[in-house]
């Protein structure tokens, strides 16, 4: 990390800042005064680091997490979280979050405060608790990975598109991805059991709570999800048309995941992934090429900070 970092003890807090997160140098500027007034406040020594991308992220925090600080606090979406979670993965060091992104579904899923003094007050008071990620294609996630649809429509929702509408860039991918996307042939192999199946993608799961940004509703991905089952959830989602697209939306958002041959769920500690023709992957909301894709369950591997 460098010299220009105070040295840390026990009690200091890094505090991750995704540049992106504040809209702008101005809006930047005040988000930091902000996080510093709520660290300051409660009387916790801390230190704000901005890290541009996923690969600085994960160097100011795996060596943040060598030095002993107390925790380190995630301010951004889904993938600033991901990458502290990532960069402390097996040394016991938790992570806070302070939800500002576009997408903050592992804060839905912690039941993480949307405001930012009630989220820093969970970061400097709440209990650790262990929870596992998983790892595809050699890269750790803690949300997600993908197949398919799934992985065009996080393709379609671009840093650009997403500056200019937000969450809803993610819905106007999705309804611009879904009509007319081709199934594909899917292979599976779980456990050494394989599976032949014709889908429009294919899920693997980490964290089963999921939101639609700003609107109200919330939905399971699939009936059993738990960070700390020590297993992937696999979800194979095939619908041929856009009225059985709404269909199984409207069934997964009221947990009626049983007797519909479109949706089945499965889980497994070790997952393959083969498609024919090849469809595009994703890892934690990032593209990452196309099919294949290898996971594995990373058992208790992070530590992260809940409400008490």
């Amino acid at each position: 990390m460098g010299s220009q970092y105070p040295y840390p003890d026990s009690e200091r807090f890094l505090v991750l800042l995704n540049p992106g997160a504040g809209g702008g140098a101005v809006a930047l500027e005040t988000l930091r005064r902000r996080l510093g007034g709520a660290f300051a406040a409660r009387g916790v020594p801390f230190d704000i680091v901005e890290a541009a991308g996923a690969e600085e992220g994960l160097r100011v925090t795996r060596a943040a997490a060598t030095r002993g600080y107390r925790a380190i606090v995630a301010v951004g979406g889904d993938g600033t979280v991901s990458v502290a979670l990532r960069g402390t993965a097996g040394t016991r060091v938790p992570v806070a979050i302070i939800p500002f992104g576009t997408g903050n579904q592992l804060a839905l899923n912690f039941d993480i405060p949307t405001s930012l003094e009630d989220s820093v007050r969970v970061a400097v008071e709440g209990e650790v608790t262990e929870i596992d990620l998983a790892r595809a294609n050699g890269e750790m996630f803690a949300l997600m990975a993908g197949a398919g649809l799934d992985a065009q429509v996080m393709a379609g929702a671009t840093a650009e598109l997403k500056s200019r509408l937000g969450f809803a860039a993610y819905l106007y991918s999705g309804l611009k991805n879904v009509i007319g996307h081709p199934d594909a042939d899917f292979r599976i192999t779980a456990d050494e059991e394989e599976l032949h199946v014709k889908a429009q993608m294919v899920l693997l799961a980490n964290a089963g709570q999921l939101g639609a940004g700003p609107l109200p509703v919330q939905f399971r991905m699939a009936p059993g999800v738990s960070f700390q089952d020590g297993l992937i959830d696999v979800c194979i989602y095939a619908p041929r048309n856009l009225p059985e697209v709404a269909r199984i939306l409207w069934r997964v958002t009221r947990n009626r995941f049983a007797g519909d041959d479109q949706m089945v769920f499965f889980q497994a500690r070790r997952v393959r992934i083969e498609a024919d023709p090849p469809v595009a992957i994703q890892i934690d909301g990032e593209p990452r090429g196309v099919t294949p894709i290898e996971a594995e369950v990373a058992p208790l591997a992070a530590c992260i900070l809940v409400p008490r």
